[in-house]
């Protein structure tokens, strides 16, 4: 049965709807009319927001509507349609945001003046629509005026909906019973309309407040501060307080920023870049912002205690981007505002940041965290800051003086300098057209940053000239002396890559290109080409000991403490609850604080997890979950390091050149992991009171580094790694692939006839023929659990998982001759050779001498001289065999020399 209140909520609607209606056709569309558009920018403005309102009003109607038919349903099939069937029940969070929308679009409206500025152009009309207005209006004097009337009539009707709204519904509360289904729905309902009461009230105070403001201010300064969705939320005025070292005259407190007057200049401070520090002496408190410091002051406690919450609840209010509601300050979010933020801003002050933007992470005033530093000049840096400097690894942009091409920097950072070894990424080495036909060409420079005899090459804006070597992607190479934008200047020597020298004074003239007085030998013997090709620079000149200390260093030292708490979140860094939240936003982010607590406790159960788990097999299992979570100090420095790695090798890093270097850093990178490992294991017996672990020898280390470490890190490193040895090793994949090819033409009996395997060995019976088949024209079938085997290489990066595929693809290859003649046999190194050429052939692996080359440079030294040495030796004899030119164009080879192979 319906109660009475359903009965006059349906009264309710059908009169709001009608008056929805009403207010659409005498106030908005008049409003809007159809003259010109007008020339004065501030009336265009007022007739955007008065059309902003008229589609929330039109929304509004909707859902007015959408409510009545859900009420009439209820009324006309009672038995059928239950209470909770009403919109303004089952919806209501719905609802409500509709009714927000419209009164924020009208409070915008207000405080700008909107509507009177909006109906000047046609005062003559409004006058004749008085006492229509009337109609829609209770207790408004017939003689006021045209804007006064218009505030009125698209406000009042609203307000007093949702007073009857709130009634009825607190009714119907009532007399619904507690175990209603409907009940909790009634009481929510209820509950939120009437904090829209109290959200209209503070709305509107804010808007006229606003509005009043602006009446009081000058032209000039009304213009700079106003705009439509700003609202007053105090005034020093109204509550005094004195703010140094600026010394206000003024100081007006707005929902999205503070603003100080001081004679004609005009402070003004974005609320997402303001922190509250407050006072102990409840008569002051301080803001930090990106480059200021202000003290708040007043002899009354009391008024500091309002303007303190004020600006608080103004700060939380701006980062979370939308109104609290239903007032400032209330709600179900945090009163207190994150100390870690992401937002952008640009420096104003003098100084080495003057017109930089900087868009990213920042802690109590200060760059911290991730973030993009830009330059008006197009200098970019991107990387990790402390406490506003640059700090941790990062990568720096610097335009070159002359064209629109950009120098990279890739290094780590300390307190705003660099420090350690890096890589430099030139935008280009142009040589002149005359002496080098190829035209502009890409190269690289690696080198010491900041440190040692190098400096004046990187430090200091970035500067790179004086002596050095270049390396060009033709493999031309120059030693000499260079300028900043890789002019060549002095003496040096240029070697091309068909042996000639160039040697003696460079320098540039008027024109384009390159000009050289000196001598051009062109008798030099003509270099190893696969030398020149596979040049490595750095080697040597570099230690792989000595790179990247400015990452391994602060996790050292973060161990050799002890791993106190008050470090650990500096370590760490701030944890972010919503990842693609952050990397998105440019508004409010809050990157939330790990409480000291919380970080002590987490640190104690990575501790514990390592006593736990000091058994190889758990030992592996644990330090996997280590490295794959970015909360434990392995799982940190290994992400670290993985950004160092792709920013160093990675795209333009790319550069054959650079394989040897790549190769020892992950090396030494699974060497330092594993340093961090045994560092942390000797704290956590320490703090259980037990006595540490003798220190490992160099053997010992170096199998657990090779046999444990490596096989876990390299995944996070293999494809960068693996791209440097396809690029190093791709003129000879491109022969192995053409031999591959040819082979492949050759049906089964046919190949391991030109191959000069002994017929005895060859697997017949595993040829299985279809009708009118040909035994001479089956492919593919021969040693086909030794090819399949083998194809299983490429499915897995750990060296060690190769090389027991590649014992495998062995065994199955003896399997089936000890099948084939009925007996064990151990195959000679005559028979295996072209046996295993076969299964290569047949197995058609991409790439292959980049695995091999791989598998060589990283696997265990334990296996050197070994079973795994032995096999690995063989497959790279297949692979060398048959990129000859006799397997590439189906030449017969005599018997196999095994002393060749071997």
């Amino acid at each position: 049965m319906c109660s009475p209140e359903e009965e006059a909520l349906r009264r309710l609607e059908e009169v709001f709807s009608a008056t929805l209606a009403r207010i659409n056709s005498l106030v908005l569309q008049p409003l809007l009319g159809t003259t010109p558009e007008p020339s004065d920018p501030q009336i265009r403005e007022c007739l955007r927001l008065v059309q902003q309102l008229h589609q929330s009003s039109q929304r509004l109607w909707e859902v007015t509507e959408e409510s009545l038919h859900s009420l009439r349903e209820r009324l006309g099939h009672q038995d059928a349609v239950g209470l909770e069937s009403l919109l303004l029940l089952r919806d209501a969070d719905r609802v409500l945001q509709v009714h927000v929308e419209y009164i924020e679009s009208y409070a915008s409206c207000v405080a700008v003046q909107a509507f009177p500025k909006a109906a000047k152009k046609r005062r003559e009309f409004w006058r004749g629509q008085r006492k229509a207005l009337g109609q829609l209006l209770s207790g408004v004097s017939s003689e006021a005026s045209v804007g006064t009337a218009l505030t009125q009539a698209l406000r009042q009707p609203l307000a007093h909906h949702v007073q009857q709204y709130v009634l009825l519904l607190l009714s119907l509360g009532d007399s619904v019973m507690e175990p209603h289904p409907a009940r909790e729905l009634v009481v929510h309902a209820a509950t939120l309309f009437g904090n829209l009461q109290s959200f209209m009230r503070q709305a509107l105070d804010q808007a006229l407040a606003t509005q009043a403001l602006w009446h009081s201010l000058s032209s000039r300064l009304r213009d700079v501060l106003c705009t439509p969705a700003r609202r007053l939320l105090q005034d020093s005025q109204d509550v005094a307080v004195t703010v140094t070292p600026l010394r206000a005259e003024r100081v007006l407190l707005f929902n999205d920023a503070l603003v100080l007057l001081q004679g004609h200049s005009v402070h003004t401070f974005d609320l997402k870049l303001v922190w509250v520090d407050p006072g102990q002496d409840g008569y002051t408190f301080h803001l930090l912002t990106p480059e200021d410091k202000l003290s708040f002051c007043s002899k009354n406690p009391r008024d500091l205690m309002v303007w303190q919450w004020k600006v608080t609840q103004a700060v939380c209010q701006a980062l979370r981007g939308k109104k609290d509601f239903p007032v400032l300050g209330a709600g179900l979010e945090p009163s207190e505002p994150p100390a870690c933020r992401c937002v952008a801003y640009t420096f104003r002050a003098e100084g080495r940041l003057c017109q930089a933007t900087y868009e990213g992470e920042w802690c109590w005033g200060r760059p911290h965290g991730r973030g993009t530093l830009r330059w008006p000049d197009g200098r970019n840096h991107v990387g990790s800051f402390c406490q506003g400097l640059e700090h941790g690894f990062g990568i720096r942009l610097v335009p070159q003086a002359s064209e629109d091409k950009f120098d990279c920097y890739k290094c780590h950072w300390r307190e705003g300098s660099m420090c350690g070894y890096g890589i430099c990424e030139p935008a280009a080495w142009i040589w002149g057209p005359r002496e080098h036909p190829a035209g502009p060409t890409a190269l690289q420079v690696y080198g010491p940053l900041g440190e040692g005899p190098a400096e004046r090459v990187w430090h200091r804006g970035g500067q790179r000239q004086g002596p050095g070597i270049l390396l060009s992607e033709d493999d031309s190479l120059y030693e000499g002396t260079f300028t900043r934008d890789l002019t060549l200047v002095g003496k040096g020597k240029v070697t091309f890559p068909n042996g000639f020298t160039l040697e003696g004074t460079f320098g540039s003239g008027a024109g384009k290109g390159l000009h050289t007085q000196g001598v051009l030998d062109t008798a030099a013997f003509p270099p190893d080409p696969s030398s020149t090709r596979k040049r490595q620079l750095g080697v040597g000149a570099f230690p792989v000991e000595s790179r990247w200390q400015g990452v391994y260093g602060p996790f050292r030292d973060f161990v050799s403490a002890g791993c106190p708490g008050d470090e650990q979140e500096a370590l760490l860094g701030f944890h972010v609850q919503n990842s693609r939240e952050l990397r998105k936003s440019q508004e409010y982010l809050c990157c939330e604080r790990t409480q000291p607590e919380a970080c002590a406790g987490r640190m104690e159960d990575v501790l514990d997890e390592l006593l736990l788990h000091r058994e190889p097999r758990a030992l592996r299992e644990c330090l996997g979950k280590a490295l794959s979570s970015s909360l434990h100090p392995l799982g940190k420095l290994l992400r670290m390091l993985m950004l160092t790695f792709q920013a160093t090798y990675a795209g333009i890093g790319a550069n054959k050149h650079l394989q040897t270097l790549a190769q020892e850093e992950v090396k030494q990178h699974a060497r330092e992991l594993w340093a961090v490992y045994r560092g942390l294991l000797q704290v956590a017996l320490r703090r259980k009171g037990q006595a540490p672990e003798e220190d490992e020898d160099l053997e010992a280390r170096d199998l657990q580094v090779h046999g444990l470490m490596l096989p876990l890190m390299l995944p996070s490193f293999y494809s960068e790694l693996f791209t440097l040895y396809l690029l190093l090793h791709e003129s000879e994949d491109s022969l192995y692939s053409q031999g591959i090819a040819n082979l492949s033409l050759f049906p089964d009996t046919k190949l391991l006839e030109f191959l000069d395997v002994q017929k005895h060995l060859w697997p017949l019976k595993d040829l299985t023929l279809t009708t009118n088949q040909r035994l001479s024209l089956v492919r593919d079938k021969c040693f086909l659990s030794a090819t399949e085997c083998l194809q299983k290489i490429i499915t897995t990066v750990d060296p060690r998982e190769k090389l027991e595929v590649l014992e495998k693809t062995y065994g199955e290859i003896e399997a089936t001759v000890s099948r084939v003649l009925g007996q064990e046999y151990k195959l000679p190194m005559d028979d295996l050779l072209p046996l295993l050429i076969y299964v290569v052939s047949r197995a058609r692996i991409q790439h292959l001498g980049a695995e091999i080359h791989l598998i060589r440079d990283m696997m265990d030294p334990i296996h050197t001289g070994g079973l795994y040495d032995f096999l690995l030796t063989a497959l790279e004899s297949c692979y060398e065999h048959i990129q000859k030119e006799d397997m590439r164009l189906h030449r017969f080879p005599g018997r196999w020399d095994s002393k060749e192979l071997w």
